[in-house]
C-alpha cells in the first residue's frame, strides 16, 4: 500500500525549532520528487519547501528560505523539513507530497499524485 505519513508537528515558541518527518511506504521516494505544502486556517494550501530527485534541487518559499531546511534520507525512505527560527505566521497543518504541482517549483522527477495526512505545527506564546 502507497502511503506517506507525516510526524513531528506540535506546539512551539517563537523562536523555537521542529522536525518534520515524512515516512514512505509502497514505493521509492528517491525516485521523485517530494514536497512539504501547509495550511493555515481560513487560508489556501501554499508550498514551502520540495527536493528533486538526482541532484537533490531544492525549493523555499520567500517566507521560509533561511530558516527551514528540507532533506531525505534515502536508506529510511524518508523527507525531513528542518524548521527554525519559527514565527506565529508558520502555524498550519503541514502535509508531505509527491503530487505533480511540484513542477510548479521546480523539483523533478514527478511521481505519483500522493499526499500525506498531515501534521499540525503550531508556533505561540
Amino acid at each position: 500500500q502507497v502511503q506517506l505519513v507525516e510526524s513531528g508537528g506540535g506546539l512551539v515558541q517563537p523562536g523555537g525549532s521542529l522536525r518534520l518527518s515524512c515516512a514512505a511506504s509502497g514505493f521509492t521516494l528517491d525516485s521523485y520528487a517530494i514536497g512539504w505544502f501547509r495550511q493555515a486556517p481560513g487560508k489556501e494550501r501554499e508550498g514551502v519547501s520540495c527536493i528533486s530527485s538526482g541532484d537533490g534541487t531544492t525549493y523555499y518559499a520567500a517566507s521560509v528560505k533561511g530558516r527551514f531546511t528540507i532533506s531525505r534520507d534515502n536508506a529510511k525512505n524518508t523527507v525531513y523539513l528542518q524548521m527554525n527560527g519559527l514565527k506565529p505566521v508558520d502555524t498550519g497543518v503541514y502535509y508531505c507530497t509527491t503530487d505533480r504541482v511540484l513542477a510548479a517549483y521546480g523539483c523533478y522527477s514527478l511521481g505519483p499524485g500522493h499526499w500525506g495526512q498531515g501534521t499540525q505545527v503550531s508556533v505561540s506564546s
